[in-house]
């Protein structure tokens, strides 16, 4: 097998992924997890290659935290394939920068993805308005991109199921000391239906509110609403994670 390829280009980032049967499901069908592990490592990439790093980032006291991901699953991408990654970064909308991915293969597109990233200064942990990214000119994506529309994900008030506690062990974090954004995909299908958990959802949603940390224990809620189930993890200062999945 050649070498996976890795293109640069002005406003866009490609880097191909061979996924393995760790990414995936016991079907070898890439996981939720997988695929929000690869949008973070890719738009992490992107800025890597352009020689804005994650240190040179937080010297500058200027660091992404991921806030949204809505994405559509066109045709689940399986355990051994080779994909292209591509991202764009997409402008801003209001308090969010915007990123956009495609996922493909030889026949075409797998996954789309849309994503809101927050700034923020990494010493005050203060939330900073866009325009004050000075690392870089912000661009926006030269082309349509079939992924959902992020949104704030509520559960209703009533009808909730109790799904059970997650605690927080060592392998769930990442080097800031939280749990890794991709992971909370994994929390998401532990705890779904049985029935739910064998299906390839079309879109899947997740909202990132609080940090979860070693130790803490998240009560798991849950709502299912005809093809849809929607999620929270509560930790102690409120909903750490909500997400809503669409089957």
């Amino acid at each position: 097998m050649s070498d996976l390829r890795e293109v640069l280009q002005e406003n866009s980032y490609l880097r191909q992924k061979q996924l393995i049967f760790a990414d995936c499901d016991r079907y070898q069908r890439a996981r939720v997890s997988t695929l929000l592990s690869i949008a973070a490592a890719v738009a992490g990439a992107d800025y890597d290659a352009r020689g804005l790093t994650y240190e040179k980032l937080y010297e500058m006291r200027e660091v992404f935290l991921l806030s949204r991901i809505a994405l559509r699953i066109h045709r689940c991408p399986r355990a051994l394939q080779v994909v292209d990654v591509t991202t764009w970064e997409d402008g801003v909308k209001a308090a969010h920068m915007q990123r956009v991915y495609e996922i493909t293969d030889k026949e075409g597109l797998l996954v789309s993805i849309r994503s809101d990233w927050i700034l923020v200064d990494p010493q005050t942990r203060r939330i900073m308005r866009p325009g004050t990214f000075t690392a870089r000119e912000l661009r926006s994506c030269p082309k349509a991109i079939d992924a959902p529309e992020t949104r704030k994900i509520l559960l209703p008030r009533e009808g909730i199921e109790e799904l059970g506690t997650r605690r927080v062990v060592w392998s769930d974090l990442d080097g800031n000391g939280h749990v890794y954004s991709g992971n909370y995909g994994d929390f998401v299908w532990d705890y779904l239906p049985a029935d739910l958990q064998e299906k390839v959802p079309r879109e899947f949603f997740i909202n990132y509110s609080k940090e979860a940390t070693l130790g803490q224990e998240l009560r798991m809620v849950g709502y299912r609403r005809d093809s849809e189930y929607l999620m929270e993890g509560l930790g102690p200062e409120g909903v750490c994670f909500s997400a809503q999945c669409v089957f």
